[in-house]
């Protein structure tokens, strides 16, 4: 059986993680992780902490610390927080250890002797009162785009523009505060472009498996051709690259690895830290065996990832990888999520808008709580586009479906159970003696048969007697289609899907109860309440592992009730896994078993609990809503002069991942304008189109290109960005907007 090696995106340590996070990269991961343990698979999941780049020394220098002051807090209160969700890393590690620091510079140097890095000398702004190269997040300035007087480094949020870091208007040292000079510096160039053809290929051959975001994101960057990328920045806190072999002190001076190249090589370094500590601890492993993870062609590695992480996971990643050698195998899919809003808003922590792990577990510290969320955050997974949590959804989830329908069948049947049975597992009637055998052949009838075909139930029933009545069929067959969705749904990283099916067959066994109605049987016909019962009880089994890589908690305490192996898919490497899974599938729960005393799995969330977060969220709202204060009157809009235009021709800016470069007829004369759009549309699809021009603005210079004028777009509710179009298709070019 081939091994599983699972990741999730390491967070960086520089702030907490929020449920945004969640939702994107480490609950379906961990689902998944659980689920494929479950099934006696071979799994090693992965993750860690980034912490280095210039995230970490900005947090250090707001809060006044060091950069290790910085990623302790974080790193310590994110494992914390994981662990309390049900995170079940077999390693969560650190890109500050020194084992991260030597495999990336083992990487770095191998790519220098190869001669597949360049040394390029370069501009960059220099703050000479703090004697430091500044990093794009360093530097504050006016837009040579739009005018806004917060852009920074080369990118501007107010409208989007890429550009080079020079062109920058009055550009200030976030540092000093003065105005930066401009220095030369050299840095070290991988030249991405050797490796276009076999990036395609790769994308290529694995197109029909993956997502279609995360295939159309990686070829829209492959269409615009991949360039030499910087390998290493002036930084003070990173892996640094002194004492490497074929480079002077003179080059190495001042010079780390840049946080894009080496952050990623944390799976392979945290790997090899796992293995370390097994052999240490372990005579069954080497410290070597971490080759057999990363260089063997049996193991499937999946790669969890948001969508602002694709392209890293999807291209340089394997990149990287190939470019290595050694036999490191690349990424057999990349499942990557969209986004999570929350309250319909995106997640900001600079607004206030957000709700950290760590907070939601201090308020709600009861695992059926956190089993709740895990629910919610699973069924909202922004898996084909962005999507949204809300505190009302949350509370509908856990009261209609958690409580209501799973919970609810749970209860019910071993309250019955303890009421009527003597809180055993019902001896089977000598009628009903053979029902576990006929069980069993049914579900390998339904195997032969498969999913698709027409079920016979009254030719069934004649086949198997007095032993199964019709109801008890329905249950058997919701239970056998139901798991083959499942695992279906799974294969494909369709977790809601997954999960619904599941739910599903919580439905089918509440109906079977009702159906049966054993509080009527129980006085007319005890036999037939006795038969009820034991399927009921393999029921609750059944959806004891079914639900168990999604509510692990909530598992583990029926698993307890029912004086079974307390097992959800958590790590356990060194022992290595059994095949829970097939458990599910027919009888496994022994006749005359004693059952501890029930428990109530999920009580109802209440109102007013609600109301309480959602009044924080209002507390925000009001804060964010607040009068602007960058009023304009109508005379300030009169001096701006927008009109129709039409794209006459567009074609995707060299070097620039953003910008595409077209000519617009504004009804007097074409003129050029850029606009960063490209990861939006195709440069084909845009000839043609009405469009609404700034014809009044200055001209700005964006990657050595003059733009004159500026389009007009609107962020859609998808994160997206939509050129603003008129109407009607009868306006002419140049008409007034007003």
């Amino acid at each position: 059986m081939n091994k599983k090696l699972i990741t999730s995106a390491l967070p960086y340590a520089n702030g907490y993680i929020h449920l945004g996070h969640c939702a994107g990269a480490y609950l379906p991961a961990d689902i998944f992780a659980r689920y494929s343990r479950l099934r006696g698979e071979n799994v090693l999941y992965v993750c860690g902490s980034d912490e280095h780049g210039v995230a970490i020394t900005i947090a250090a220098e707001k809060e006044k610390v060091s950069p290790k002051d910085i990623i302790d807090k974080y790193h310590y209160a994110n494992y914390d927080a994981f662990k309390s969700f049900g995170m079940s890393f077999d390693i969560y590690s650190r890109t500050s250890n020194p084992n991260h620091h030597e495999t990336a510079r083992e990487f770095f140097g191998d790519f220098l002797k190869k001669g597949i890095l360049i040394e390029k000398e370069e501009e960059q702004f220099f703050d000479g009162k703090a004697n430091m190269f500044l990093p794009d997040r360093y530097v504050e300035g006016i837009c040579p785009n739009c005018g806004s007087d917060k852009a920074r480094g080369d990118q501007c949020d107010s409208c989007g523009a890429y550009y080079n870091q020079l062109d920058l208007k009055n550009p200030k040292s976030l540092v000093s505060g003065d105005t930066p000079i401009i220095k030369k510096t050299s840095h070290w160039y991988l030249q991405l472009s050797q490796y276009q053809e076999f990036l395609e290929n790769y994308i290529n051959s694995n197109s029909s498996e993956w997502k279609d975001n995360v295939i159309q994101q990686t070829k829209s960057w492959l269409n615009q051709g991949l360039t030499e990328r910087a390998i290493t920045r002036d930084l003070t806190w990173g892996v640094k690259i002194d004492g490497i072999e074929g480079l002077t002190p003179e080059q190495t001076q001042g010079k780390a690895l840049y946080v894009w190249f080496e952050a990623v090589l944390g799976y392979i370094s945290a790997t090899k830290e796992f293995f370390d500590t097994q052999s240490s601890i372990n005579g069954k492993f080497s410290k070597d065996e971490w080759s057999n993870w990363w260089q063997s062609q049996e193991t499937d590695y999946l790669a969890f990832i948001g969508k602002d992480n694709i392209v890293f996971h999807t291209l340089i990643f394997p990149a990287l990888l190939h470019a290595r050698g050694d036999n490191y195998l690349l990424p057999k899919n990349v499942p990557a999520n969209e986004f999570l809003n929350l309250e319909g808003q995106k997640f900001s922590k600079s607004r206030n808008w957000s709700i950290d792990l760590k907070e939601f577990i201090e308020e709600f510290p009861d695992t059926k709580y956190i089993d709740a969320l895990r629910y919610t955050l699973a069924m909202n997974a922004p898996e084909t586009k962005d999507s949204d949590f809300t505190w009302k959804d949350f509370q509908a989830r856990n009261n209609n479906e958690l409580s209501a329908i799973f919970g609810n069948f749970i209860n019910r049947s071993l309250q019955f159970l303890a009421k009527n049975f003597e809180n055993k597992v019902p001896v089977l009637p000598e009628k009903y003696q053979q029902l576990a055998i006929y069980w069993s052949k049914l579900t390998d009838y339904f195997n032969e048969i498969g999913i698709d075909a027409e079920v016979d139930f009254e030719e069934i029933q004649a086949q198997f007697g007095d032993h199964l009545d019709l109801n008890d069929l329905n249950l058997i067959r919701s239970l056998w289609v139901g798991i083959k969705n499942i695992e279906a749904n799974y294969a494909k990283f369709r977790f809601r899907d997954a999960i619904s099916e599941t739910m599903n067959i919580a439905r089918a066994a509440n109906k079977y109860f009702n159906d049966e109605v054993p509080w009527k049987a129980i006085k007319e016909d005890p036999e037939k309440a006795a038969k009820t019962l034991y399927i009921c009880v393999q029921l609750v089994n059944s959806l004891s592992i079914l639900f168990a890589p999604i509510v692990p908690f909530s598992c583990n305490k029926i698993k307890s009730i029912l004086g079974l192996k307390p097992y959800c898919g958590e790590s356990d490497f060194a022992n290595g896994y059994e095949n829970y899974w097939l458990d599910a599938m027919c009888p496994s729960v022994i006749e005359g078993k004693e059952l501890n005393t029930p428990e109530l799995l999920f009580a109802k969330i209440e109102d007013d609990l609600i109301n309480a977060q959602v009044a924080k969220l209002g507390n925000k709202t009001e804060a964010i809503a607040e009068e602007p204060t960058n009023l304009i009157t109508i005379d300030d809009f009169k001096k701006i002069n927008l009109v129709t235009a039409k794209i006459v021709s567009a074609v995707n800016v060299p070097k620039s991942k953003k910008l595409i470069k077209m000519m617009v007829n504004d009804g007097t004369k074409e003129r050029q304008v850029l606009a960063g759009i490209a990861e939006h549309y195709k440069p084909e699809d845009l000839i043609g189109k009405i469009v609404i021009l700034v014809a009044n603005l200055a001209p700005a210079k964006l990657m050595g290109l003059e733009s004159h004028g500026m389009l007009l777009a609107a962020n859609t509710s998808d994160g997206k960005l939509a050129l603003v179009s008129p109407l009607s298709d009868q306006i002419d070019c140049g008409a007034e907007v007003r």
